[in-house]
């Protein structure tokens, strides 16, 4: 079951190559640290052996303060959106839009019929909007593309029972001491997702965990295929996962917002429409003929992430991964000599 209009497969790696300055994939740069990229070189003498989760499993449990049995360790996070749809059987689904894609693709691709709720002004939640009788619920935590997170309690509020409310937070590392994750709480009716992509440069590794009651987890488990997380990515989610690994990020995560409001003050200054509120490694922007802009800017080399490929935004909006100070300021320039 395909999706009208819209191409949800669309990913900011399409916009990429060629030697243009990366704008529009949202992992951080200069990752993985050395001593995470050694950690995964040395499990490699480990191969001749099939993965074994027990150590991942135990760390992210841990990390989260849950039991082992409410955790499952995929391959990124969009190997989770695939389970859950061969294992649900929804009478209603519901996607929160605008949020990633895969979600919603994953849905279709096995069969489902999807909902969306798109949200309306700078992107806030209502918990109202979305239809009482839905069963399954999807919402991204800070939410790509939009940038906005969403409070706690808002998210929580969906939560009915009967029903699942998904939560991917793959980018709430982002947010310094993640004060609206519902990872640690996990009430009752919700599942978390997590990547391990976005802030420790792991996108080639494919590494990612589902946090959820034992019960779905073991379902989960019972459809993923037979050693699907490979041993590296294991090794990489249990280092993550330690306490200095975890304060190593949060650090990140405090410089990389400092730079992102400054990124955003200036775009904004310029009378560029910036998303309010941004906390995740991205900015979402409005800007009149935003896809002539974009093009303007491959010629000038500069990939951004087009935004009509989310529901709920259109052609005149773009997506802009965060940074360091030299490149913003480059970007700034180049969109300076294009008159915008």
């Amino acid at each position: 079951m395909t999706a009208p209009g819209i191409d949800l497969r669309h990913h900011g790696d399409a916009e990429v190559g060629g030697g243009l300055v990366d704008f529009a994939v949202n992992v951080r740069t200069g990752t993985p640290p050395e001593w995470l990229a050694e950690r995964v070189r040395a499990s490699v003498a480990d191969l001749a052996a099939y993965p074994d989760a027990t150590a991942a499993t135990a760390a992210v449990a841990a990390r989260h303060g849950r039991a082992p049995a409410e955790v499952l360790p995929t391959a990124g996070a969009a190997e989770a959106f695939v389970l859950l749809a061969r294992v649900l059987a929804p009478r209603r689904a519901v996607v929160v839009h605008p949020q990633f894609t895969e979600p919603e693709a994953a849905l279709r691709a096995a069969g489902h019929a999807v909902d969306r709720v798109v949200l309306g002004g700078d992107f806030a939640l209502d918990p109202a909007a979305v239809p009482e009788d839905a069963d399954l619920v999807m919402i991204g935590n800070p939410t790509n593309p939009t940038s906005v997170l969403h409070p706690a309690a808002a998210v929580a509020a969906l939560a009915r029972p009967g029903r699942l409310v998904v939560v991917d937070e793959a980018f709430m590392d982002c947010v310094p001491g993640e004060p609206e994750s519902l990872a640690g709480a996990l009430p009752p009716g919700v599942a978390v997702i997590r990547s391990l992509t976005k802030t420790w440069g792991l996108a080639g590794l494919r590494a990612g965990y589902v946090l959820a009651a034992p019960a779905l987890v073991a379902r989960l488990a019972d459809a993923q295929p037979l050693w699907a997380v490979s041993t590296p990515a294991l090794a990489a989610m249990e280092a993550c996962c330690a306490p200095a690994a975890v304060a190593e990020a949060d650090a990140w995560a405090a410089a990389m917002g400092r730079e992102r409001d400054r990124l955003a003050a200036e775009l904004t200054g310029r009378g560029i429409h910036v998303v309010p509120g941004a906390r995740a490694s991205f900015l979402c922007v409005r800007v009149p003929d935003a896809l002539g802009i974009r093009a303007l800017l491959r010629q000038r080399g500069y990939a951004v992430r087009r935004g009509d490929t989310f529901p709920g935004l259109g052609p005149d909006w773009l997506r802009i991964a965060v940074r360091d100070r030299a490149a913003h300021d480059g970007l700034l320039k180049v969109l300076a000599d294009l008159g915008v």
